[in-house]
């Protein structure tokens, strides 16, 4: 029965895919006679290669192009109806990455999609409080102790899966040994940006020195290890309107509509990347059709333009009615290096690298086909709204170690 279900599951979404195929066909060939009106095309986004670039390999005639969208609808098509597992951890940055995953796979990718969540989560806090979105959108929900070491049985129980999406990092190396013997098209694991060394200037790219002691770069070669088609993805800084880890732009928000002082790092121009979850799970999503372009490869995940410090603070007073020229006027800027050695408290530290940390994501863009569609610019005053329903504009701050970092620069 259980057989029969999956079987009509597939043919169902496989069939929906094979019409839209139709239709673009249709809509081309229609727009190809003669006299049929065409707009102009779009001129390339800065930083890219225009149309029929050698360096994108891209063949300049719309048919090619319909030809690559048909192709892709294809592979899509293949894969609809597939069983995908979602294993997802209880909260922290990753937290609303599932999440988002779950409603992509499901609504977008036309996959059976199950996801185990750690029963630790607390189910009355976002996102966890809005995943009844997910079983209206027919994913099956289940919760699990992910550390209580029997998560093979419960693993098994849902599969075998021809996606999986690891978003936690307590038994990561249980689920690949486990879901290895399905032979999942893709294994696609949740790593951190967090595992490079810093560079002076310009953004981390994926063939840079990374830490080698690091939990998440282990995870990754155990997967390589274990024979799975993997691909390992590195967020940084993770924000969104679900998450239950609010400090990377809550630190701003918190000093700014308190009117008090603050220090940044060197002169405010140090750059990094925030990372929107909805764009994450995106990116995750993009595997599916790209199996074999994923394969063995790591993304770096963000959005796709380095932003300073001190850009971050304008972005924020401007949502918060506040005059950014105003707002830096009481910033103190430090030299991290004078402060080596300083015993300072750690209580509301500081929520970046005090040096230049920003990942670049042109590789996901041309190997995935992904791009973000988030910035912190579009996204602020819809996250300081949500600040502000919360009442995290009211009453004190922890900021013990601002006064300490202030005393310690004058």
């Amino acid at each position: 029965m259980a057989g029969d279900m999956r079987r009509a599951w597939r043919a169902a979404a496989a069939a929906g895919i094979m019409a839209a195929i139709f239709a673009s066909t249709a809509a081309f060939v229609t727009s190809a006679r003669p006299g049929a009106s065409q707009a102009p095309p779009s001129p390339p986004l800065a930083g890219t290669a225009g149309a029929g670039s050698p360096a994108l390999g891209l063949n300049p005639s719309r048919g090619s192009s319909i030809a690559s969208g048909s192709a892709m609808l294809v592979a899509l098509a293949a894969a609809a109806g597939a069983a995908a597992l979602i294993v997802q951890n209880k909260g922290g940055g990753h937290g609303e990455i599932g999440y988002h995953l779950a409603l992509k796979l499901a609504k977008e990718k036309g996959l059976k999609v199950t996801m185990i969540g750690d029963s630790a989560a607390k189910k009355d806090k976002p996102p966890f409080s809005s995943y009844a979105d997910l079983e209206a959108a027919g994913v099956d929900v289940r919760w699990a102790d992910l550390s209580a070491g029997n998560m093979a049985a419960t693993i098994e129980s849902v599969g075998p899966c021809e996606y999986v999406f690891d978003n936690q990092n307590i038994c990561p190396m249980l689920v690949q040994a486990t879901v290895k013997t399905w032979k999942p098209k893709a294994y696609a694991y949740v790593s951190s940006g967090g595992m490079y060394k810093p560079v002076p200037e310009g953004a981390l790219l994926e063939t840079g020195a990374v830490k080698e002691d690091n939990k998440q770069l282990k995870i990754e070669r155990n997967a390589a290890a274990q024979g799975l088609p993997w691909s390992a993805y590195r967020p940084q800084y993770i924000y969104g309107p679900k998450t239950n880890k609010r400090d990377y732009i809550d630190w701003f928000l918190d000093r700014i509509t308190r009117d008090v002082p603050f220090p940044l790092p060197a002169d405010g121009g140090l750059r990094t990347t925030l990372t929107h979850a909805e764009d994450v799970a995106g990116m995750l999503a993009s595997v599916v059709g790209k199996e074999s372009a994923a394969a063995g490869q790591v993304f770096n995940c963000a959005n796709d333009v380095l932003i300073s410090h001190k850009e971050v603070v304008e972005i924020c007073a401007q949502a918060a009615g506040k005059n950014p020229a105003a707002v830096l006027s009481k910033v103190v800027f430090y030299d991290p290096a004078a402060l080596k050695g300083v015993e300072l408290p750690k209580e509301g530290k500081f929520p970046f690298r005090e040096t230049n940390f920003g990942v670049g994501v042109q590789k996901a863009k041309d190997v995935l086909g992904w791009t973000p569609k988030h910035t912190l610019a579009s996204d602020i005053a819809e996250y300081y709204a949500e600040y502000v329903r919360l009442g995290k504009d009211k009453g004190d701050i922890k900021n013990a170690w601002d006064q300490a970092v202030i005393s310690a620069a004058k």
